[in-house]
């Protein structure tokens, strides 16, 4: 089989525990890139968040595409250009607010155009998701209003049983009509229906005329199972869920022994 294109999850994944890309994983993207795979960085961060490690990986020299917020911005990473976009209905914000502040130990994320917003700046993973993305973190009282417009995706985060409870109350209240899941077990995400890797992946595919058995998806967290199934292999990384390792056709090296190098050397450079 030759693999035309590879997809990347970020963190844990194509950066390592220093949320930087190393330089065999650079060389490794580049000689993909030269044998004419397609690069595509498919994260649940916001494309701000994803520009520094395309900056890292020199996306708009050696061109690919970006997938942020799981898939509902889409970017062509040589030119900037959004190829599709999808945004959460603004008639669920005041629900989706409402859960998300239900317990004193969670908060909810999202972003406009300064960077992050929440409402507690002194929760532990709502700092730690504003350090990710590198933006800075801002507290508000009214988090509906202080949008600039549709958001792609809100973040709720905390202790993992209390987003338990909000994830159950949002699926009794909404159904179908929005995507509910977890990356991580303190990350809780709100996106837009059927907005996930795989099924952002396919659009992308059917985009550029390639077929799912010819695609590479690594991961390492639950928002990457869907693009581990859908893919022609699908890759975990040593360091990887074990929800996502049982799953993967290949294992690779952790994050932090350049795992990615590790698969393309294997599957598309041998």
């Amino acid at each position: 089989m030759k693999y035309k294109m590879i997809a990347l999850d970020l963190d844990g994944t194509l950066t390592n525990s220093k949320k930087e890309v190393s330089e065999r994983n650079k060389e490794a993207l580049k000689k993909a890139a030269e044998k004419g795979v397609k690069i595509a960085l498919a994260s649940g961060r916001p494309l701000v968040g994803i520009l520094p490690v395309a900056e890292m990986v020199d996306l708009k020299e050696i061109g690919g595409y970006i997938l942020a917020y799981n898939g509902s911005h889409i970017v062509d990473g040589r030119t900037g250009e959004t190829i599709m976009q999808t945004t959460l209905p603004e008639e669920y914000y005041e629900d989706i607010v409402k859960y998300g502040s239900m317990y004193d130990d969670v908060t909810i994320v999202t972003y406009n155009s300064k960077g992050a917003v929440a409402l507690d700046d002194t929760n532990p993973y709502a700092i730690l998701e504003a350090k990710i993305n590198k933006v800075p973190l801002q507290k508000v009282t009214d988090l509906c209003s202080s949008l600039d417009g549709p958001v792609c995706k809100f973040l709720c985060v905390g202790e993992h049983s209390h987003l338990r409870e909000i994830e159950k109350q949002l699926k009794e209240k909404y159904g179908s009509k929005i995507n509910v899941f977890f990356s991580e077990t303190y990350f809780l995400e709100i996106c837009p229906l059927g907005i996930e890797k795989a099924a952002s992946l396919s659009k992308l595919l059917d985009k550029l005329g390639l077929d799912r058995e010819e695609l590479i998806a690594c991961g390492d967290g639950f928002n990457d199972i869907t693009m581990i199934d859908f893919a022609g292999l699908g890759v975990a990384m040593e360091n990887a869920q074990d929800a996502l390792r049982s799953r993967a056709d290949y294992i690779t090296d952790t994050n932090d022994n350049d795992g990615v190098a590790e698969v393309i050397d294997k599957f598309i450079l041998m």
